[in-house]
């Protein structure tokens, strides 16, 4: 009777007891020096309607950097993330290709290298995935997916529709994509945050706008917005974004840059397109000028996830930073806002190390993932890959 009575009151004690989310778990997808490539740089991750987890990057076959010979390669998971297929090349245009002359003229790429970047998904409530990717950060094209990754159209050029309009109020000679995921509005429209640049600034990616391209006809056509972020005195360099729905149907974009105060630009519009509010700075985002990425969480009270190094320290450095100057890339954290970002609840950091870009999507089940940039075994920056699996939960405990 004692040991029944005991054992009552455990369970009973252990139904009374909060449950405490569970550790991130976490799964390399790509490491540097494995399958013929130097580097893998760019994740991204979307889950498509079934459950099918697509994971993907820019695999780089030197560390020359954003302009060397790179392909994008994908993996797919069946099961949450748990267990993954081999990778897979996903993008490849036939024919002659042109490199960018702002690269060649800065010197920063080999006129033989072959440049694809910028990998975006967007996964429809259909069941397709939409993709867009660049060549040369100077031509944009669109494929399709219908069976979830497994194969894919024959890519599409749409820089003249979705580009070209641009040049009449920005000459733009550099372009991209995300990086990161794209999103499909309630209302069905497809919407990728783009950037583009002139080339002028010392530097091929700079100075920069941010805006986004979208497709009303599931992406048989392309269009640009409005330019969301231009390149000011306050709004220094706005480049790599991402956008999200918010509860009541208004798009969020969140943009890089290089603006003096380090903290993250946000701006609001009610189709993702067209009348920007005046981009603003959330005081709680600090922006060590890295990547970030957004994700919308449904249900009945919605959240907004936030990821990117939360960080504003610079290793080694005599003097105090120049404001607006880039940071040590580390600690990959990601907060939690239960009233549409106005402000930021919760924060967890999921890798205190070296960590760079990093990308958010929900699993079928609920579960958080996180796609993200860290350094290697031996602590080589760069080094892998990594999928990150949690509970909302988990970001709440702290």
């Amino acid at each position: 009777m004692i040991r029944l009575a005991l054992a009552l009151a455990l369970v009973l004690f252990a139904f009374a007891s909060p449950v405490f989310a569970i550790e991130p778990e976490k799964i390399d997808l790509f490491e540097a020096d494995r399958g013929g490539y130097k580097q893998y740089r760019i994740p991204g991750i979307v889950v498509t309607k079934s459950g099918t987890v697509l994971a993907y990057c820019e695999a780089r076959k030197s560390t020359r950097g954003d302009w060397g010979a790179i392909d994008i390669l994908l993996r797919r998971s069946t099961d949450g993330g748990k267990t993954w297929d081999e990778p897979k090349k996903i993008a490849d245009v036939p024919g002659p290709k042109e490199k960018n002359p702002v690269a060649l003229a800065q010197k920063l790429a080999n006129k033989d290298d072959v440049t694809y970047n910028n990998p975006v998904m967007i996964a429809d409530k259909s069941g397709a995935v939409h993709l867009l990717f660049c060549l040369e950060y100077m031509r944009c094209f669109y494929a399709r997916s219908n069976d979830d990754g497994k194969t894919w159209t024959a890519p599409v050029e749409i820089t003249a529709s979705a580009f070209d309009p641009i040049k009449k109020g920005y000459d733009w000679k550099v372009l991209a994509t995300g990086p990161g995921h794209g999103i499909q509005l309630k209302s069905g429209r497809l919407l990728c945050p783009v950037w583009l640049s002139l080339g002028t600034g010392g530097h091929a990616h700079r100075p920069s706008i941010v805006t986004t391209i979208y497709s009303d006809d599931l992406g048989k056509t392309w269009k640009p917005g409005e330019i969301a972020i231009p390149h000011a005195a306050e709004s220094v360099n706005p480049n790599e974004s991402c956008v999200a729905e918010l509860s009541d149907g208004t798009v969020m974009l969140n943009a890089r840059s290089e603006s003096k105060n380090n903290r993250r630009l946000v701006t609001l519009s009610a189709d993702g397109a067209t009348k920007w509010s005046k981009p603003a700075f959330d005081d709680a985002l600090t922006e060590p000028v890295c990547v970030g990425s957004l994700l919308a969480v449904p249900g009945k009270k919605p959240l907004l996830l936030f990821s990117n190094p939360d960080n504003l320290e610079k290793a080694g450095a005599k003097a105090p930073p120049t404001p607006g100057s880039g940071r040590d890339r580390k600690n990959v954290t990601v907060r939690l806002s239960e009233d549409d970002g106005k402000t930021w609840t919760a924060k967890r950091s999921v890798e205190t190390g070296f960590s760079a870009y990093s990308d958010l999507a929900l699993a079928k089940d609920g579960t958080v993932l996180l796609f993200y940039e860290r350094a290697g075994e031996k602590g080589t920056n760069y080094g892998r890959l990594t999928l990150a699996r949690f509970g909302a939960e988990w970001i709440k405990e702290k």
